[in-house]
């Protein structure tokens, strides 16, 4: 698939997080997690500059209220919510200072 490691978030990998997986443009990112099998859980994530991060924040938090988690990684942010069928998303930046 012609993918590699993103080096910048490996430290991911170690304590039960994804292992990022990137293409040479850095337009496509992978993130693989291991775990035990479980419910199907598969999360479909986009990605954001800072600016359409906001504004989905803003947008989801007017929509779904509570049902929003906002999460600092530390070199990221990430907005988990469902849709009304339960299927999870996740809209994540790695803007972490302009966000």
């Amino acid at each position: 698939m012609g993918l590699r490691r993103v080096p910048e978030l490996e430290f991911w990998a170690t304590n039960g997080g994804p292992l990022t997986m990137t293409n040479s443009s850095g337009s496509i990112h992978l993130a693989l997690f291991e775990r035990p099998s479980e419910e199907c859980r598969s999360t479909v994530a986009f990605g954001a500059d800072a600016k359409q991060f906001i504004g989905w924040q803003k947008h989801l938090l007017d929509t779904l209220g509570h049902d929003l988690e906002v999460v600092d990684h530390e070199v990221a942010w990430s907005l988990y919510f469902k849709d009304p069928d339960g299927n999870p998303y996740e809209i994540i930046s790695h803007d972490h200072g302009a966000v």
